[in-house]
């Protein structure tokens, strides 16, 4: 018996993907324009469909064909469109503090490492400079009393954690950052930084070195689910695979999975043009480094050094949406523009005058109880979705556990993983949106100048 599922919609994200627009060394993908025969195709070609391919090819080596199979350019979706940063250690968006209970962030630790662990493995192998990946730990900073007193928060809850952090004070972080808005801080060593569209397409790179096929610009637009083979239909060719990972995070939905349990959030980016040598140097600190708001709904602020041509440049994050209809308005990308344009300017004074050459929406996928949508959802096809904000690390991690899930059946770190709830049923609409947007909006305005 075949059951079809049609793809009720396709991506889209509004703007250029600043990333992958910087980067000079865009590797090209072809598309599907026949038909293929393999034992895995990986349905989604960003962090969680790297996490799995590679997984496959560490359990499975060149015994089995493997396939990638993306709906957009490679890093054009949301894995160029993130913050670069590879989290180890609590980051619960829902929280005011990013903490979650101890027996839950202990786990979350040891399964973002694993993650970022391999993430590693994989700049290594493929010969990656530190400017694609490096573990240069990130900073956590504030301006506001209110922020203050979620760094003291969250530093007691490092400490009971057992986990090592630094903290740092105005005249620190000014040393630092080269610019003096932000007064006190919490530093930890072991997150890694990355270019995410540069760490995408090496990765991709290495892939297809080693024999998988990686299709781009290929979105699938119906699925026929038999009983040992499935057939995947793209515009110019089907896939017949005897298993299926989706790796879609919240585009899941658009296959009729996990109806009304999940949040579809639109987070915002500005990235500046190259910065001039007389800007550099009035700006002063470090070549690289990240900020983290010590207010989860407060800016998170990136400075990259010129790699390989793509410039000196300054990243502005903020601002987020819940858009169910999964497509962000051309009033919420002005909208964030206008947000950024301001905290770039309390925060870079010296830079007036500096332009912003790309601005981006990115979409996240939640659940209301901050699980995963992950399992085996029909005969031999398996969900590694919905990362709860965290696409980077938790999207290599999904991507992992799925293949750990499928051919191991059972592991010591997917049984941790396997530890959470279903994701609960969302409120009806209209309320959902009206509400949630309302309390975004809200907690926006009470981060003050830390937006």
């Amino acid at each position: 018996m075949v059951k079809t599922i049609k793809t009720k919609r396709l991506p889209k994200d509004p703007g250029p993907a600043g990333w992958n627009e910087i980067y000079r060394d865009k590797s090209s993908f072809p598309a599907l324009d026949q038909d293929i025969e393999v034992d895995w195709v990986v349905v989604g070609g960003g962090f969680a469909g790297l996490g799995a391919a590679k997984r496959l090819l560490q359990l499975l080596g060149s015994k089995e064909r493997i396939a990638v199979v993306e709906a957009r350019g490679i890093a054009q979706g949301p894995a160029g469109r993130n913050s670069g940063f590879m989290l180890d250690l609590p980051h619960e968006l829902n929280s005011d503090t990013y903490a979650g209970s101890k027996e839950q962030d202990l786990r979350q630790i040891r399964l973002n490492r694993e993650a970022i662990n391999l993430a590693e493995s994989i700049a290594q192998q493929y010969g990656m400079d530190k400017a694609q990946f490096s573990r240069s730990g990130k900073i956590t900073a504030s301006a506001t009393q209110r922020g203050y007193r979620s760094i003291e928060t969250y530093a007691k809850h490092l400490a009971a954690l057992n986990e090592p952090f630094e903290l740092l004070g105005a005249s620190e972080l000014k040393e630092l950052l080269g610019i003096d808005f932000y007064t006190q801080g919490l530093r930890t060593d072991k997150t890694a930084m990355i270019q995410p569209a540069g760490f995408i397409h090496s990765a991709y790179q290495g892939l297809v070195s080693e024999g998988v096929q990686v299709y781009e610009c290929s979105p699938v637009q119906e699925m026929s689910l038999g009983d040992s083979v499935h057939t995947l239909k793209c515009a110019n060719g089907n896939i017949k695979a005897k298993n299926v990972i989706m790796a879609v995070n919240g585009h899941i939905q658009s296959f009729g999975f996990f109806k009304q349990s999940l949040l579809h959030i639109f987070t915002y980016s500005s990235m500046t043009r190259s910065l001039k040598p007389h800007e550099l140097k009035a700006l002063g600190g470090i070549d690289n480094w990240g900020v983290l708001p010590a207010d989860p709904m407060g800016s998170t602020i990136r400075k990259i050094s010129d790699h390989a041509g793509s410039g000196h440049r300054v990243i502005v994050r903020n601002h987020a949406t819940l858009n169910q209809s999964m497509e962000a308005t051309d009033g919420n990308l002005k909208d964030a523009a206008r947000l950024q344009d301001r905290s770039f300017a309390r925060r870079f004074p010296m830079l007036n005058g500096v332009e912003m050459e790309y601005r981006w929406g990115g979409r996240l996928c939640l659940t209301y109880n901050s699980v995963p949508a992950f399992g085996e959802i029909e005969k031999r096809v398996w969900s590694a979705c919905c990362q709860n904000g965290l696409g980077t690390v938790k999207g290599m991690l999904s991507g992992m556990m799925a293949v750990e899930n499928a051919v191991l059946g059972s592991t010591e770190l997917l049984t941790e993983f396997m530890k959470h709830q279903q994701p609960k049923r969302l409120p009806p609409e209209p309320f959902l949106s009206v509400g949630a947007n309302a309390t975004l909006r809200w907690k926006e305005w009470l981060s003050g100048i830390e937006l």
